[in-house]
C-alpha cells in the first residue's frame, strides 16, 4: 500500500508543510527532525555495541 515516495509526492508534502507551518518555521522543524534522527541513530548504535559486548 505504501510504496516508495517519488519526486511529486515529496513536492506535495513540502508544499503542505509550507502552507501549514509557514516559511519561517520550516528550517527549525528540519533542524529538530535531523537532531531526532541523529539521537536515535546514536542510541541504536550504543544499544548494538552493548549487545555485542554482552555476547563476547
Amino acid at each position: 500500500m505504501f510504496g516508495r515516495l517519488g519526486p511529486m509526492e515529496l513536492v506535495l508534502i513540502l508544499v503542505i508543510a509550507l502552507v501549514v507551518f509557514g516559511p519561517a518555521k520550516l528550517p527549525e522543524i528540519g533542524k529538530s527532525f535531523g537532531r531526532a534522527i541523529r539521537e536515535f541513530r546514536d542510541h541504536s548504535n550504543k544499544v548494538t555495541a552493548e549487545d555485542e559486548k554482552e555476547e563476547a
